[in-house]
């Protein structure tokens, strides 16, 4: 079964992107997980999971935040672990997927994350059951074109430096030599006149 995006806008010759389908994870969790990742490098936003996973550093709750604790410098959040490792699963995918295409995976920048519901499925019980936790999570990464821009100018700078010292170092030998030979001419002057002097 074919999977459709929910974005339309998809390039690949400049985008990559991958989706889990019915991950066993909350929806809640995953929509501010998403939240949080969006618009960021994908290496960024691996480390923050990484440091999410080890719980040190807490994802800010903005919309499912309902009698939730605060955490230090950051208000509602929470330590979503399970969620963390699927999502980084994902992105470990979209790097996989930017490489094959042969774009820059250290200039992605995650432009769509999006969290949908999955179909419902329930613990097995005689006689209780339960419903269990599932979201479709999709995202697509972009290459960043600022970040390549930068790269050039800087390769230009570097090329450039040794062109502008050699025409310095032209220019103050020219200058010394123009110096340098002016008492000469002075002198074959001065020579000149004391030799029509002598002459008349």
């Amino acid at each position: 079964m074919t999977y459709h995006y929910s974005t339309k806008d998809f390039s690949k010759q400049s985008m990559a992107r991958a989706v889990g389908i019915a991950l066993p994870v909350s929806v809640k969790h995953s929509v501010e997980v998403c939240n949080y990742i969006r618009n960021r490098n994908v290496a960024d936003a691996k480390r923050m999971l990484d440091r999410v996973i080890t719980e040190k550093q807490a994802v800010p709750y903005r919309r499912f935040h309902h009698g939730l604790a605060h955490k230090t410098g950051i208000g509602p959040g929470r330590f979503p672990v399970n969620t963390s490792k699927e999502i980084k699963k994902l992105l470990e995918s979209v790097e996989a997927n930017a490489q094959f295409q042969g774009l820059s995976t250290a200039n992605l920048v995650i432009t769509s994350a999006v969290v949908q519901k999955a179909p419902v499925t329930w613990h097995y019980g005689r006689q209780r059951r339960r419903k269990m936790k599932r979201a479709t999570i999709e995202i697509i990464a972009k290459e960043s074109k600022a970040e390549q821009k930068k790269g050039k100018k800087g390769g230009k700078q570097k090329k450039a430096a040794p062109e502008a010292k050699e025409q310095k170092a032209a220019d103050t030998a020219h200058h010394v030599h123009e110096h340098a030979s002016s008492p000469k001419q002075e002198h074959k002057e001065q020579d000149k006149e004391q030799r029509k002097e002598a002459q008349s």
